[in-house]
């Protein structure tokens, strides 16, 4: 090993114990865009094909907004629609994105705090966005697949699910209504393939800030085989791209082993270019 680089890993290992002692905001996201850097050579040499190479942050938290829009570059974007569960409160989220690009979607989320949030900023039923409270479960997941279905005219091309617990449970019974042309799917990043592990159901799961959340990527891979491929996960570990199968040949296909991110959480202190608000989103979809 060069001199240089056993200064800098020395350095590396020092700077963020020192960065957040100072509060040093520059010197950690200094830090944490190296090792993006870094991930990405590594994607790169591994899985060259990776859609993962092309991820960019605008409101997603980390890299899902560019890994989304190079996904649609390569099947065309149908009929530029989407449904999200678990919108958050707007500020940051997978769709966010699309609809500042003329997409119409439906955002769901079960807190009232982010449904209140959203709504004091923008209209919660416009002609490009219909946002709803509701905790989707098992049992009512197909009757509300179909109602979106009546909104958007058809399936969406999109659909992100993050709930935090019973997320394959309730996409089994989406996928009984609506067939999206991609799937974003939160998975629990601390278990690697081929390890399947998923919450018991409970339709009234709340995440308690501990590692029992969710399903493995594993968990998806094999109750989607046969319907949808994997084609990427992000660098946080924290959302798998899936595609429909009849699409899935734009893609080079890899071993889940491969695509699997484990879970990198503190990436998401990346910080964008200004504090995130909805205000851009209230002009389009008032325009």
């Amino acid at each position: 090993m060069s001199i240089k680089k056993r200064i800098w890993r020395r350095v590396r290992n020092v700077l963020p114990i020192i960065g957040e002692a100072l509060a040093a905001p520059s010197v950690k996201q200094s830090l944490i865009d190296r090792e993006i850097r870094d991930l990405l050579a590594d994607v790169r040499v591994r899985t060259p094909d990776n859609p993962a190479l092309w991820g960019f942050k605008v409101y997603s938290q980390v890299d899902e907004d560019g890994i989304i829009e190079h996904i649609f570059s390569r099947i065309g974007d149908g009929d530029r629609t989407f449904v999200e569960i678990g919108c958050g409160n707007g500020s940051e989220n997978n769709t966010h994105y699309l609809a500042l690009k003329g997409w119409r979607g439906v955002w769901i989320d079960g807190s009232d705090v982010n449904i209140g949030h959203i709504g004091s900023a923008v209209p919660l039923n416009s002609a490009g966005l219909l946002v709803q409270q509701m905790f989707v479960t098992r049992e009512n997941a197909s009757p509300a697949a179909r109602d979106w279905m009546t909104r958007l005219g058809g399936s969406p091309d999109l659909l992100s699910l993050d709930i935090d617990g019973n997320d394959a449970e309730v996409l089994t019974e989406l996928l009984k209504v609506i067939s999206p042309r991609v799937l974003v799917l939160e998975y629990n990043g601390k278990f690697p393939p081929p390890l399947r592990l998923s919450v018991a159901y409970d339709p009234a799961h709340w995440w308690q800030g501990d590692d029992y959340y969710g399903s493995s990527l594993q968990v998806f891979v094999d109750q989607l085989q046969g319907t949808y491929t994997l084609v990427c996960c992000n660098l946080t570990g924290a959302n798998a791209f899936l595609v429909r199968n009849d699409l899935a040949d734009r893609f080079a296909s890899y071993p889940v082993g491969l695509l699997y991110m484990p879970a990198r959480h503190h990436l998401i202190q990346r910080r964008g270019a200004a504090v995130a608000s909805l205000k851009f989103l209230r002009n389009v979809l008032t325009a």
